[in-house]
């Protein structure tokens, strides 16, 4: 299963190294992946989701402005 966001579509970044004398190699910056239960208002239940926890942040701040996700 790849490491990428439900929501947001962050998947895994690439990039360089750079070591002490400059010398670049590849290497990946992956995405903060975690587990969240999310209520449905629709359905009345949960959904269990794989977002990235900048979504989690969003999700958040959306729920204490009292907006739905």
């Amino acid at each position: 299963m790849p490491r990428v966001c439900i929501k947001t579509g962050k998947k895994t970044g690439f990039g360089n190294t750079r070591s002490h004398s400059l010398r670049a190699t590849r290497r990946p910056w992956k995405v903060n992946m975690q587990k969240k239960r999310i209520f449905d208002p629709v359905t009345g239940s949960y959904k269990t989701m794989k977002v990235s926890a900048a979504y989690i942040r969003t999700l958040a701040k959306r729920l204490q402005e009292g907006k739905t996700a």
